[in-house]
């Protein structure tokens, strides 16, 4: 049962905040950061102002679409689960909301639309990643199967891919460097996302959300988990040394691998939500520092 409409009685702030957690612009935030990332590594220094305006931008606009529409198909879910019944299509902060499939859509549509005949390429990947993210992940993915965040990560990769593109156009899919950190996102993401599972696997069952570790042991999910983070560490090196992007790379990111991958281990002989929740929040510090570690060595 979805909450009672109380749109007419947010304040400012509550209203910002509704929002945010609508367009899910934290996470947003991140592939953000990995679509800049990938502009980066294809230019091999500054992008350039405008290309990094225009990728941003239409990232944003085109992501936070993307969000608004798992938000709404999602919505009866969310209800079921204490991670997610306060978000405001649950709560009744925008009411019935009917507007935003509109939006939603709206928000895929335009920038890809816009962009086409000047990169056609960017405006691909742009849609790309919203129509794995919404139709293949969302709609189909994760309502059957386990493997649901294994190919859903491919959004993920799409968002480095448009990096690429804001440079390289169509030759976006000849940039070695950015098809590593495309693959290191999308092999990152099941054990970034396996670890949250595993803490709130009970509001995933009760949702009858099929996710690895609602049917699978939590140990088998934490090994499995283990498996994709060993896979994006290795990406991850690989990546400073296709790209030659040296030591100022190689040594942070030699270091938080190891650290993801022996909390990986611990978490494999110890399934607990409290190591769970620890490599969940040590991922998304991983994936950061990875990229930081990229734009401060591309521009040394």
């Amino acid at each position: 049962m979805l909450g009672t409409p109380t749109e007419s009685h947010l304040t400012f702030s509550q209203l910002r905040h509704e929002l945010v957690v609508l367009f899910k612009l934290r996470v947003v935030s991140l592939l953000l950061t990995a679509a800049a990332a990938g502009a980066f590594v294809a230019a091999r220094g500054w992008p350039g102002w405008g290309n990094l305006a225009i990728l941003l931008l239409a990232g944003l606009v085109n992501a936070g679409g993307a969000s608004a529409l798992n938000e709404y198909l999602e919505r009866d879910k969310d209800a079921l689960m204490k991670r997610t019944r306060k978000r405001p299509l649950v709560s009744g902060a925008f009411g019935g909301a009917t507007w935003v499939p509109a939006v939603g859509i709206g928000m895929i549509l335009a920038p890809s639309l816009l962009l086409l005949p000047f990169n056609p390429m960017l405006a691909l990947f742009l849609f790309l990643g919203a129509f794995i993210y919404v139709v293949i992940y969302t709609i189909w993915l994760k309502p059957r199967t386990v493997l649901n965040i294994v190919i859903g990560g491919a959004a993920g990769s799409c968002a480095v891919l448009s990096g690429s593109a804001a440079i390289n156009g169509g030759a976006a899919w000849a940039d070695g460097g950015a098809l590593l950190l495309a693959l290191l996102v999308f092999l990152w993401t099941p054990i970034h996302f396996w670890s949250l599972a595993l803490v709130y696997r009970e509001d995933y069952a009760r949702a009858g959300v099929p996710m690895l570790p609602v049917r699978a042991a939590p140990r088998r999910a934490a090994f499995w988990g283990l498996i994709h983070g060993l896979g994006a560490g290795i990406s991850a090196l690989a990546l400073g040394l296709a790209a030659g992007l040296g030591l100022v790379y190689l040594a942070p990111v030699a270091v938080s691998t190891a650290v993801l991958w022996g909390l990986g281990i611990a978490l494999v002989l110890d399934p607990s939500k409290p190591r769970a929740r620890r490599l969940f929040h040590a991922s998304n510090f991983y994936l950061l520092i990875v990229l930081v570690a990229v734009f401060v060595a591309v521009l040394l």
